[in-house]
Parts: structure tokens; sequence; C-alpha cells
């Protein structure tokens, strides 16, 4: 059983990390994200 201590946590943890992924990627604004690694982390929050 999570706390809602637990879920901020965790939601803190999940926002630093796509900011953390944004950041690097806006080093080179030319590459796009690809497809098959915005699904992989989609499957990946999903499992949560």
């Amino acid at each position: 059983m999570t706390t809602k201590k637990d879920d901020r946590r965790r939601a803190a943890v999940e926002k630093q990390i796509d900011e953390n992924l944004k950041r690097v990627y806006e080093q080179d604004a030319t590459v796009d994200i690809p497809d098959r690694f915005l699904e992989l982390l989609k499957k990946l929050k999903d499992q949560e």
C-alpha cells in the first residue's frame, strides 16, 4: 500500500526525470525524440 507521501515522492521523481530528458534533448533541437523511445517511456510509466 502506498501513502500520499510515497505518491508525491514518485511524482516528483518522475517530473525530475522528464525535465532531465527534455534538457538533454533540447541541447540538439534538430533531432526529434524517436517514437520508439517515447513509446518505451509511456510503457514504463504505465507499468506503475
